[in-house]
């Protein structure tokens, strides 16, 4: 079992930047693939980062390409996603998510996963 716990949304301006991070409790948090995924109002789950359980494989969504950086440490058990740049459409919860098993893979839907925290809500305010 992993637990995870995110935190840093809030309500930001367009342009402004953010920082959440999701801390995880548990079994083998270095062993798990992890993910970065968001919900708005009416919308699905959609992906927007994940990153293999060392570290060296990171993907993110197009929308998220050059304004949000995702980054983990394993020795604290947590994940980061640095976002910038922030336009009104990023507006959503966002979730922390975690995949077992040291995978290094492209895993974009959210039934991959087995763990989920309980989210974190994003304002981008125009």
């Amino acid at each position: 079992q992993v637990q995870l716990v995110e935190s840093g949304g809030g309500l930001v301006q367009a342009g402004g930047s953010l920082r959440l991070s999701c801390a995880a409790s548990g079994r083998a948090f270095s062993s798990h693939l992890m993910g970065w995924f968001r919900q708005a109002p009416g919308k699905e789950r959609e992906f927007v980062a994940g990153i293999s359980w060392n570290g060296r494989r990171i993907y993110y969504a197009d929308s998220a390409k050059g304004r949000f950086t995702i980054s983990r440490d394993n020795v604290k058990s947590t994940v980061l996603l640095q976002m910038n740049s922030l336009k009104p459409e990023d507006t959503a919860v966002y979730y922390c998510a975690a995949r077992g098993g040291y995978s290094g893979n492209y895993y974009p839907s959210a039934s991959d996963y087995d763990y989920w925290g309980q989210g974190t809500q994003v304002t981008v305010s125009s």
